[in-house]
């Protein structure tokens, strides 16, 4: 059983206890193999039937049997490595491993645009585009996207920053935030806590948060005014990149259409440079 994808097939029919627990697993699944179901309730703050009732709605027969489930889980997929090997793997057991592995991402991607809610995006959109400043945010292989997003948008607008942990002060940047400030976090599988308290700060400074992560558990979740769930069949934070740059490159395409005229200022600008020495 995939764990984790299993939790989030049944979250929306979970009573609002068994949600907290939901939520707990995702984050701090080690506890579970470790820790008594009476202990983990008092800790979550639900009943120990709660958490009996929760293992019941996954098909479980009980905690044991989710204990055993997590221990091995734990054991095998010691990161997400895993996961992305072991389906690479199966898709070279295939004919044309190109096609193959280009056909899951077309998947994903399709699955995403179905899953994602029109509202939303354009909402993301136009505050974006509105914004007095836009900071985004992202670690380890989420940086690579938070760049990539924080590059291309400067070519549509100004006041675009990307929050760099081994030069920045967080501080003095959320400082500057205000409540016409967007704050923008990437956060995918094993979620680096660094970017969770970041977002958790963005909201307390009053900026509106646009999560864009893997789950609507995920630990970023509850901080954001709009959440964007990227739709993939492992929890590989590899195999999120196409679907990832996918959506990014839907919202700076919006962006640039929202703001046609100040985008056509910026391009013109950007043309009028002398490049003849850095561009062959």
């Amino acid at each position: 059983m995939d764990l984790q994808q299993k939790v989030k097939e049944v979250f929306p029919d979970l009573s609002t206890g068994q949600k907290k627990v939901a939520k707990y697993l995702l984050v701090h699944s080690h506890t579970f193999a470790v820790t008594s179901a009476q202990k983990l309730g008092k800790d979550i703050g639900v009943s120990e039937t709660t958490i009996i009732r929760f293992c019941y709605s996954l098909g479980l027969s009980g905690y044991a049997e989710l204990q055993k489930l997590i221990r091995n889980q734990l054991i095998y997929e010691s990161s997400s490595l895993n996961e992305y090997h072991s389906s690479k793997l199966e898709a070279a057991s295939q004919p044309n491993f190109m096609a193959q592995v280009m056909g899951q991402d077309i998947i994903s991607i399709e699955k995403t645009m179905k899953n994602l809610s029109n509202e939303d995006f354009a909402t993301t959109v136009d505050k974006l585009a509105a914004a007095d400043n836009v900071l985004i945010s992202g670690h380890r292989l989420s940086f690579s996207a938070a760049h990539w997003l924080t590059f291309t948008l400067r070519l549509v607008r100004e006041e675009i920053h990307l929050y760099r942990p081994d030069t920045d002060d967080i501080f003095l940047l959320l400082n500057k935030m205000t409540e016409n400030s967007v704050f923008v976090a990437i956060s995918f599988h094993r979620y680096v806590k660094e970017t969770v308290k970041i977002t958790e700060m963005a909201k307390k400074a009053g900026a509106f948060v646009i999560g864009v992560t893997d789950s609507e558990l995920a630990p970023i979740a509850e901080y954001t005014d709009i959440l964007l769930p990227i739709s993939t069949p492992r929890t590989s934070t590899i195999d999120t990149a196409p679907v990832l740059f996918s959506l990014l490159n839907s919202l700076v395409a919006g962006v640039s259409i929202k703001d046609e005229q100040g985008f056509k200022e910026r391009k013109a600008i950007y043309d009028a440079f002398n490049q003849d020495d850095y561009f062959f």
